[in-house]
Parts: structure tokens; C-alpha cells; sequence
């Protein structure tokens, strides 16, 4: 297996992760964990973005703590956070902003909108028509915004982290899915158990419960981890498995899944390939490894993929989800 490869033939293999720029992790964990109680895989896949500098969709019922999660580990961060609330009203304009007149000059000005910052909650995002989502395709892309004729570059770090509730189907709009492959994951966030539940009450359930968190790291601390990815090694078979699954989604019959093939209108593209790798790798400096394992890979995939699968009517018609067709690419395609 590729894990077993002998330390020796990997690049930085000496240096811990924390030497990478990840000291403040466990920090920032910690922290989050005095306002949210559980939510260990949400809290762990929103750093998986923040390392990656990959954009995140959250879907769960309401009263999860999707935003509350998000706010509270963009305050640990001291990063620059923004909510901005979808609505059916809601203009493109609302925000990216738009040109203004001076009366007093007769020139036009760039007003910026809300879109300008670290950490950017879109919230219910499924609320707002496509011409508001499709807004946020150049700078979820390009990290810039084009406001006239003028071109202007967003913060960096630049992330979307944006949720959407999958139960209401009044006044809401599916998102195209040009931009949802534009997320890095799909998450599915739970119900918590009964332990998580009955300290939920017990913090909350007061007038003024404690919300509260200090900041634990800098927007550098990101930076600096970040940058550490390039020093995670990546063995050539366990790039094989990603391309492996990713391609399994295109051409189920090559894996000997024919039933799949009337099922999956689209599969997944290259950029899902990417997204495996490119978290697979996360999660390892997550974990303080210096390589990725199969693991790490499976642990993320249905994550990566379950956005990016497209059934057909006849599958919709049998009732067959994108999760249970990733599901079954995954039991097929062999683990190196």
C-alpha cells in the first residue's frame, strides 16, 4: 500500500506538521468547541477549506448551527466576516455592488459590496434566482469582481462558505450546476445525538447564553498552512485511485457497475479529481501525517462527489441519490 513507502523516498519527511504553519489547528478546534457543541466533521471540514482555499456548500435542517459554526470560526481566525442573507429579492448589485454617480464630480464611483471579505456566509443560498447565484461565479473562480470596466481583486484568504436548507421547496432555485461544482465539498450536516443534544440545552437554553471566542490565529497562520500542502506527499497510486473514482463516475461499466449507466446522466469532472487529491491532502496535515493515505481519500470522498454526480429522471424516478451511486463507486473501484 502507499503508505507503507518508505519515509526516505518522501519529501520533508522529517518535518512535522506543526513545523508547516498548523500550530494553531488544535487551537482553533478548542476554541470553537466552547460555543459548538459536536459538529467535530462540520468544524474539521470547514478547515479542510480554509486550507485548501476551496469554497464549502453546508446543507442541513435549520437550527444545526451551519451559521453559528461558520461565524465562530471565522472570529477564531480574525478574519474578515461577512453574512449576507439570500432572498428572492435580492440583486446581483446587492453583492458585488455596483457603480455609483457623484453628483458633485459627474464621475462614477465603485461602491463594494458585501462580497469583499475573508469569509463570506451566503446564507440559504437555494433563496435567492440564479442571476444572484450566478454572481458569485467570477469571484468564487477568479477570486476578483468585475464591476463595470473595472476589475478588482478580492481578499485573500477569499472563501464561501454557503448554506442551504434541503426540505422547503417553496421559493427556492436548485443551484446551476456550473456553480456548485465550483464548491469543494458538500456537506451534510446532522442531527446531533442525545449526549450533543442535552448539552446543547444546557448551554443555550438561557437569556443570554455564552457566545463568545477569542481570536486563536491570524489570517498568516492560514497562509502559512497553506503553503504547507505542497509538502504533503502524494503517492502515484493513490493519484491513480482518485483519477479512478472520478473516471468510474463517467464510465460505470469499466468498473462492471452496468446498472449505473442508465442512472448517472453526468459524472464528475477533472476539477473532482482535484478536489480529492487537494483534500485527501488537508485531511493528512489535519492529522499531523506528512502523506496521504487511501483513508484519507474515502474519508473526503463522498464530500467531493455527491455535488458533482448527476442522475438521471430514471434514477430520480427509482428513487436513487447521487450518494448511493458515489457509494457504490466507492465499494467497486479497488483501494491500492
Amino acid at each position: 500500500m502507499a503508505e507503507r513507502r518508505d519515509s526516505s523516498s518522501r519529501p520533508d519527511s522529517g518535518a512535522s506538521a506543526d513545523a508547516r504553519g498548523n500550530s494553531f489547528i488544535e487551537a482553533l478546534r478548542r476554541n470553537t468547541a466552547t460555543v459548538i457543541v459536536g459538529q467535530d466533521d462540520l468544524v474539521e471540514r470547514l478547515l479542510v477549506g480554509i486550507l485548501c482555499g476551496g469554497h464549502i456548500l453546508l446543507e442541513g435542517v435549520p437550527g444545526l448551527a451551519k451559521s453559528l459554526t461558520v461565524q465562530t470560526v471565522a472570529r477564531c481566525l480574525s478574519a474578515e466576516y461577512r453574512r449576507i442573507q439570500f432572498t428572492p429579492d435580492l440583486l446581483p448589485a446587492d453583492l458585488i455592488g455596483t457603480r455609483v454617480f457623484l453628483r458633485e464630480t459627474g464621475d462614477f464611483t465603485v461602491k463594494r459590496g458585501p462580497v469583499f471579505a475573508n469569509i463570506i456566509l451566503a446564507d440559504e443560498i437555494n433563496r435567492a434566482p440564479a442571476k444572484v447565484q450566478s454572481a458569485l461565479l467570477e469571484a468564487m473562480q477568479e477570486r476578483q469582481v468585475t464591476i463595470g470596466e473595472e476589475s478588482m481583486p478580492l481578499p485573500d484568504p477569499f472563501l464561501v462558505f454557503a448554506t442551504q436548507n434541503p426540505i422547503e421547496q417553496e421559493g427556492t432555485y436548485p443551484l446551476p450546476e456550473a456553480q456548485a461544482d465550483r464548491f469543494l465539498l458538500k456537506v451534510r450536516v446532522p442531527y446531533p445525538d442525545r449526549e450533543e443534544e442535552l448539552a446543547i440545552v444546557n448551554r443555550m437554553a438561557r437569556a443570554e447564553p455564552e457566545l463568545s471566542v477569542k481570536p486563536v490565529a491570524t489570517l498568516d497562520d492560514v497562509r502559512a498552512a497553506r503553503s504547507g500542502l505542497d509538502a504533503i506527499y502524494v503517492d502515484e497510486k493513490i493519484k491513480n485511485y482518485a483519477v479512478s473514482l472520478v473516471r468510474a463516475t463517467r464510465e460505470p461499466a469499466a468498473i462492471g457497475l452496468d446498472d449505473l449507466v442508465p442512472l448517472i446522466e453526468y459524472g464528475a469532472s477533472p476539477r473532482a479529481t482535484i478536489a480529492l487529491v487537494m483534500a485527501g491532502k488537508a485531511l493528512a496535515l489535519l492529522d499531523g501525517r506528512d502523506y496521504v493515505t487511501p483513508r484519507d481519500i474515502r474519508r473526503i470522498g463522498a464530500d467531493v462527489l455527491r455535488h458533482r454526480v448527476i442522475v438521471s429522471f430514471e434514477a430520480e424516478a427509482e428513487g436513487v441519490t447521487p450518494e448511493e451511486v458515489v457509494a457504490r463507486v466507492f465499494e467497486s473501484v479497488e483501494v491500492p
